[in-house]
């Protein structure tokens, strides 16, 4: 007698045209549900997110299946992603068995479930179905025992709960008792491939025959309802992440992490710019308030809710969400509140931690773009003052332009504005340009170079603001004529190849500015020296060892993957790095971003603070940072945060001149 199973065994097959009926209007009412969340995103301004089809399917199946963003954050996330596989290999273990007996035993009389692959599909079930009680169980007590901070509970949470547990322990049930009726006595040793249904069947060993038959059909036909109210509330609880998180896998952008929406800023027909009301928000804005699950890992993560500013990008998504289902007509930044608003650094680290791939920043920028373009709108005279100064004298602090490239007096650098040769030209910067402390940084730029037989050209008085604070400000306009006026002066020097030693200028010529025409190759002068090194045109001398822990610039990490470049870097002069508890991909945002360097921090306690702590933390002497506006803010940081005493900040480029060795 071959191994197996009799199918529907104590239900009969009279059940297959009403179960199928039964899934059938469950699956409608699904579908019902799904369609009206369509008609509301469909409320939404178009965008276009299904080109590159083969590519979006792609990242589709391998974040779904992978788990890779879930997993990512330890707590929680292991089990969701154990959770995750474990039910659906019960998902496939049952359609297995409904292909044998409607569709394979019937019609073909073929058996795929016997022998050895049945001794097998029954172990594996068995083992899966254990896995997700377990997992199920240990995100029940992080959500309901645990609790962690900010964490967010409702009724949807506890009834989602109560019906997974359903679906799985009344699988065992089920099992329990057909086993105990029948493999218990007949054929042991297959019951042995079925630990836990083993299990559960010993326990009813002493039921009698009827109550056992009882039992296996009473909980068959609750496992069944429990399963149809699983298909039917898919759209109407927290399980439509299932579909939702998913498809937003292939819905995310494809474009650079970063990228903005360029405005057409002639366009004498638009009466709007920027999101003001929810009429105002794009289908996909709508899509991100559902696929939210309130896992808070952006929450958790956000530099400006952990110092305790009104921001919780969780929030904002749910917001946003709360605003586009009151009426088009609701505004955004009452809805939200502009502190909230203009509190964003934009260092993505929410962005780059949400399983969901929900897009928080871009929904702020469009926000802000409103209300700095229509409403005249700042978060401080501050910052009025610093657009003013862009406005008139290309910078930030009012100083003269004219003096923009006095920080290069007595260096070998080529004017390429003025049609002298250069390999390089370098993009210096506001600060590096004007700032006493930061133009310690341009000057070992040149050194560096000069080490290495590079000739550094500048255009002086001619570079103007790359544009970015202005921009993340949501002063489009500004950042565009700025942009413009650089393009143009870049472009008529010939130059082939920039550098930037700040990751905002960066960011801003290597993405921000194709946009608009301008296609130069723009490198950070961290991987640029990085390459030099590494073949062998400019050599460290390591020296005596450096004790120090390294700052990941959100603009270089995250936004720009440039993480193990510094590092080597530091390693290549000597140094030990002792790594923050925040580091790489997860690094904490000095505050400057998002055109926060131009503002002041009024609100909650001072983001440069904390991540100063941490570094001072690590127990290291030195701070070393590759960024312009992290080094300002952390020369502030150690001072406020009374922090003289153990810790110094120091920028990359100084450790490297001080280690030159000459050309190899």
């Amino acid at each position: 007698m071959s191994i197996s199973r009799e199918l529907y065994w104590n239900i009969g097959h009279g059940v297959v045209l009403p179960m199928y009926l039964l899934v059938i209007a469950a699956s409608l009412v699904m579908l019902w549900g799904f369609w009206q969340r369509f008609c509301h995103w469909r409320q939404g301004k178009p965008l276009n997110r299904f080109d590159c089809y083969d590519e979006r399917v792609r990242r589709l199946i391998k974040e779904m299946f992978g788990q890779e963003k879930v997993y990512r954050v330890k707590s929680g996330g292991i089990y969701h992603a154990l959770f995750f596989w474990s039910f659906l290999t019960l998902f496939i273990g049952t359609l297995l068995v409904m292909l044998q007996a409607d569709l394979l035993t019937p019609l073909l009389q073929i058996n795929l479930l016997q022998g050895e692959f049945y001794k097998a599909f029954s172990l594996v079930l068995d083992l899966a179905g254990l896995a997700a009680i377990v997992m199920l169980a240990g995100l029940f007590i992080r959500r309901f025992i645990i609790k962690p901070q900010g964490l967010e509970t409702t009724p949807d949470d506890y009834r989602v709960h109560a019906m997974l547990f359903g679906i799985l322990i009344s699988g065992f049930l089920i099992e329990g008792a057909r086993m105990a009726a029948t493999e218990l006595v007949q054929n042991p040793g297959l019951a042995l491939y079925s630990p836990v249904g083993l299990l559960v069947a010993n326990s009813m060993a002493t039921v009698s025959p009827d109550g056992l038959l009882l039992i296996h059909k009473t909980f068959w036909w609750l496992h069944f309802a429990l399963v149809l109210g699983f298909i039917a509330s898919l759209p109407y609880t927290k399980l439509k992440h299932i579909a939702l998180a998913s498809a937003n896998a292939f819905l995310a952008p494809l474009e650079e992490k970063g990228s903005i929406a360029t405005i057409n800023m002639e366009d004498e027909e638009a009466e709007q710019f920027g999101s003001a009301t929810a009429a105002d928000l794009t289908w996909k804005d709508r899509f991100d308030a559902d696929a939210c699950i309130s896992c808070k890992r952006c929450q958790d993560v956000c530099p400006a809710y952990a110092t305790d500013k009104p921001l919780s990008p969780m929030k904002l998504i749910k917001q946003i969400g709360e605003a586009a289902k009151a009426g088009q007509q609701t505004s955004l930044p009452e809805t939200i509140g502009e502190d909230a608003i203009w509190s964003c650094t934009t260092c993505r680290a929410c962005q780059d931690i949400c399983p969901a791939n929900n897009e928080h920043v871009n929904k702020i920028l469009e926000i802000r773009r409103n209300l700095t373009l229509m409403e005249g709108s700042f978060p401080g005279e501050e910052v009025r003052t610093a657009i003013g100064n862009l406005e008139v004298n290309s910078n930030p602090f009012g100083m003269a332009f004219a003096a923009r490239g006095d920080w290069a007096e007595g260096l070998p650098v080529a004017k390429v504005n003025q049609g002298e040769e250069a390999d390089i030209l370098y993009f210096v910067g506001c600060y590096a340009s004007f700032d006493k402390r930061n133009r310690e940084i341009a000057r070992n730029f040149v050194t560096i170079c000069n080490a290495a037989g590079i000739k550094v050209g500048i255009l002086g008085k001619d570079e103007k603001c790359c544009g970015e604070p202005a921009r993340k400000l949501g002063n489009e306009y500004l950042y565009q004529m700025l942009a413009q006026e650089n393009i143009e002066t870049i472009k008529a020097t010939g130059i082939t190849k920039i550098v930037t030693t700040c990751p905002h200028c960066f960011n801003t010529l290597s993405r921000d500015y194709k946009d608009l025409g301008f296609e130069i190759e723009t490198e950070h002068y961290t991987t640029y020296i990085n390459r030099l090194i590494r073949d062998n045109r400019l050599k460290l001398d390591k020296g005596a060892p450096l004790d120090c822990t390294y700052h990941d610039s959100c603009y270089l990490g995250r936004y720009k993957d440039i993480v193990a470049e510094p590092r080597a870097i530091l390693a290549a002069a000597g140094c030990q790095v002792r790594e923050m508890e925040q580091s790489g991909y997860d690094s904490f945002c000095c505050s400057a971003g998002g055109g926060r360097i131009l503002a002041e921090e009024k609100i909650g306690s001072r983001i440069n603070v904390a991540r100063v702590k941490q570094a001072e933390a690590t127990g290291a002497p030195v701070l070393v940072s590759n960024c312009p506006f992290c080094l300002t803010m952390f020369e502030d940081g150690i001072k406020t945060g009374g922090c003289e005493e153990t810790l110094k900040v120091r920028d990359l480029s100084e450790i490297i001149v001080e280690r030159i060795g000459g050309r190899a």
